[in-house]
């Protein structure tokens, strides 16, 4: 095994399920250089997102740290460039800071989505941002950071293409250098608009697609409308679906170009590339468009906050496995710095820990067998010193959820919910009112309510704010209930038992 550095490349997508994948069991998907990708490298069965929305999401993969500790609750709907813009991590120390200090050339190629997106953070010598956090894919306006200013740019090129181009640029640069390098490529795919965005080869990748996977159920009681249409979906369902499918081909064709270049440099073996979405997202899936906010009171379905994730790297992390531990998108920060043989314990402060060595362990190693009785006092595994559970959080919904378990529970009132994943693995019949279950739902939601007394931050904990899904317009630090936006939607579904 080489002790050299590794150069890094993290392929972000926006709104994917762990369900749109062709190496995660989607017969219907066309992602053939992510499938690649998994069989040279590990795939993540069961990794998730800390929180189903973008921004947060983004921000504990960034960090290691949860919502309530990194202060960003909901996807960011502020002044986000300019002088008046507020970089919400300001101050926080992020996991790409200690490559930039172990001499590693950062680059961006993407959405940031963090707020202040036009100014590069500490490190990056390359900066080519979305202005926001959503865009047409035919007309879109990129931020530049070149000469100490930042030029903004009307991309009217396929926003997806122009990414990978942008991509492939800092690849053929940073390859001609001595230093390592880390490229954080972050694509706005599979994110809406869908109907008539794509180009043409790729939606007739659909055509006559059924769209089996993705099952148009009656419409969650949850949902909020916006012009008669659920929020997070558009009119016309089926030009949807075909929309969404051609953009996570399209991705995965510009991933393609950027895995043969580094074949092409002659850097294949010496690259770690990883692959994962910011949050999960439903397309009919529990009658429901959208992800956590896809209903209000916010959701924490399986389909919102499970994503795709694949780690590879040739001759350190093991091909063709497929991991079944809970991992989550806390645990990334630690993980990057320890297979870049850096020191992750800073960004361990919380409840991230690197899983780097899960990764390069052979299957069938006794650290494999995580414990799987989710009442053990320690709920972890004793082998490998790990949790066995996750735990997610959107503002005043939080969930603990183990492989047999998961608990959902809502300030101040509720409603709150109790899945049994191995008779219920869609996540159908709530039993949080059984009394059959009564001990279980006490245990679980005491062990819920500790982890986040010992993790989050008094002042940015978020039980108590007013988090509706409809964004974050200041930081909590400086305006704690005035932070988030009112939703503006055409009704207000009734509260209810979820779905």
């Amino acid at each position: 095994m080489s002790n050299k550095k590794p150069n890094i490349i993290f392929i972000l997508s926006d709104d994917q399920g762990a369900w749109a994948l062709g190496c995660a069991g989607n017969t219907e998907i066309h992602t053939p250089n992510l499938d690649a990708l998994a069989a040279r490298g590990t795939r993540l069965e069961n990794f998730f997102c800390v929180s189903p929305v973008c921004s947060p999401a983004r921000a504990s993969l960034m960090t290691g740290d949860i919502p309530s500790r990194h202060g960003v609750h909901d996807y960011l709907a502020g002044i986000e460039t300019g002088p008046d813009a507020v970089d919400y991590l300001q101050g926080q120390p992020l996991f790409t800071d200690a490559l930039a200090d172990a001499g590693y050339r950062l680059g961006l190629s993407g959405k940031w989505h963090l707020g202040a997106n036009d100014v590069p953070r500490k490190g990056f010598s390359h900066w080519f941002a979305l202005e926001g956090g959503g865009s047409p894919y035919d007309r879109s306006v990129m931020y530049r950071f070149d000469g100490g200013t930042s030029h903004r740019k009307l991309v009217t090129e396929y926003l997806t293409d122009a990414i990978t181009h942008d991509a492939l640029d800092f690849l053929d640069e940073a390859s001609k250098e001595p230093e390592p390098f880390f490229l954080a490529l972050n694509y706005t795919a599979p994110h809406k608009p869908w109907k008539g965005q794509h180009p043409p080869e790729f939606e007739d990748l659909y055509r006559d697609c059924t769209f089996s996977s993705c099952p148009q159920e009656p419409l969650h009681p949850w949902t909020p409308i916006v012009d008669g249409v659920p929020i997070g979906g558009e009119a016309d369902v089926r030009a949807a679906l075909l929309g969404y499918f051609a953009a996570v081909s399209a991705m995965d064709a510009g991933i393609g170009d950027v895995l043969r270049r580094l074949e092409e440099l002659g850097i294949e073996d010496d690259t770690l590339v990883i692959f994962s979405s910011d949050n999960g997202f439903n397309c009919g899936h529990h009658g429901i468009w959208g992800k956590g906010n896809g209903t209000f009171p916010q959701n924490v379905y399986d389909s919102s906050v499970k994503v795709p994730a694949i780690f590879a790297l040739p001759g350190r992390i093991q091909q063709g496995t497929v991991l079944t531990e809970l991992l989550s998108a806390y645990d990334v920060a630690a993980t990057v710095l320890e297979l870049a043989g850096l020191d992750g314990q800073p960004f361990e402060r919380g409840p991230g820990r690197s899983f780097a060595e899960l990764l390069s362990v052979l299957p069938g190693d006794a650290r494999h067998g995580a414990a799987k009785n989710p009442d053990d006092g320690g709920l972890a595994d004793a082998a490998a010193g790990r949790a066995v559970v996750v735990f997610d959080e959107y503002g005043p919904v939080r969930m603990i959820r183990s492989a047999e378990w998961k608990y959902v529970h809502r300030y101040p009132h509720g409603p709150h919910e109790l899945y049994d994943l191995v008779a219920d693995p869609d996540e159908r019949v709530n039993l949080v009112d059984e009394p059959a279950h009564a001990v279980r739902v006490s245990g679980m939601r005491a062990q819920l309510q500790e982890w986040f007394q010992r993790h989050a931050v008094p002042g940015l904990e978020g039980s108590w704010l007013p988090v509706a899904g409809a964004g974050q317009t200041a930081s909590v630090v400086d305006d704690p209930l005035g932070a988030f936006a009112p939703p503006n939607w055409d009704g207000t579904a009734a509260a209810g038992p979820a779905a």
